[in-house]
């Protein structure tokens, strides 16, 4: 799966004022993320707001980026969940006739432990399709330590990437450092994605770069041919802006953006609230020295 190299883009779902699925702006969104060098798509994962989301927004989200896209970028589907069964059900019913792989985020609320965590993969590993791994502990409240990643990495190949959000960067390096052949990682953590693409990562799989695919593709570029300082300056230009579009919660941070460059609008679902006036004045200043 070595298409899945370089920046992945977890697409936001826009919605209208009356918070229907805005499909105009997402048809805009995903023209502007190829047109500007995004290597791949993410479908519906957690940036997608995608817990709101009804079965059939789901079904018409998917067919309408399949549709944009036409077989253009390789297209990645989020599918997870914390009741094994039912996400192991939902890959095997899934058309995946236009998708290069699953993102499954690890179970969250339950916190299951390291064995858990395993078997939980383990039966997802047993549909036989290409799954992610997708380790985010600031979400699910348990983290997947690198043994237990290495583990699944050594026996189960369709476990063939993992994005890794740890907020210790050491984790990444221990799996970079030990995975198997085969085996690969990408940052889920934007500001990551430099130290760890040097390191021997595969990219990242991010947010930020919706908005700036074109600055944060060459910067991923520049860091696989080995380019420090030019990769550094412009993820230098870029840090605040990625740190401000998280400071009250994803999307809404990277959908001030989008909606000033006038890709989307700017709603989003509860619990979820459109950025503070603060924030969004912050981002805009910051937009303005980029």
């Amino acid at each position: 799966m070595s298409i899945l190299k370089g920046v992945g883009v977890a697409l936001v779902t826009p919605f209208n004022e009356d918070l229907s699925v805005d499909f105009e702006s997402l048809t805009k969104l995903v023209e502007y993320n190829i047109e500007n060098g995004t290597n791949y798509l993410v479908v519906l994962g957690t940036t997608a707001e995608a817990a709101t989301l009804s079965a059939e927004e789901k079904k018409q989200v998917i067919e309408h980026i399949i549709k944009v896209n036409n077989k253009r970028l390789p297209l990645v589907l989020g599918i997870g969940g914390n009741n094994t069964l039912e996400v192991k059900k939902q890959i095997e019913e899934a058309d995946l006739s236009a998708f290069d792989a699953v993102l499954s985020v690890s179970p969250y609320y339950n916190k299951p432990n390291q064995e858990g965590l395993y078997q939980h993969y383990k039966a997802l590993a047993s549909t036989g399709k290409n799954i992610i791994i997708y380790n985010v502990p600031s979400r699910t409240g348990q983290n997947i330590e690198a043994e237990t990643t290495l583990r699944l990495a050594k026996e189960f190949a369709n476990l063939f990437l993992i994005k890794e959000a740890a907020p210790n960067i050491l984790q990444y390096f221990d799996i970079l450092r030990k995975k198997p052949e085969g085996f690969n990682l990408v940052s889920g953590d934007d500001e990551f994605t430099l130290p760890v693409t040097f390191a021997g990562g595969n990219g990242v799989i991010s947010v930020i770069a919706q908005a700036y695919p074109k600055e944060f593709s060459t910067m991923v570029q520049l860091a696989f041919e080995g380019k420090v300082k030019e990769a550094y300056e412009i993820h230098n230009k870029l840090v605040e802006i990625t740190r401000l579009i998280f400071a009250e919660g994803n999307p809404c941070g990277i959908k001030v953006i989008l909606t000033e460059k006038g890709i989307i609008k700017n709603y989003l679902r509860l619990p979820l609230v459109p950025a503070s006036e603060g924030l969004y004045a912050k981002i805009k200043a910051e937009m303005a020295n980029i």
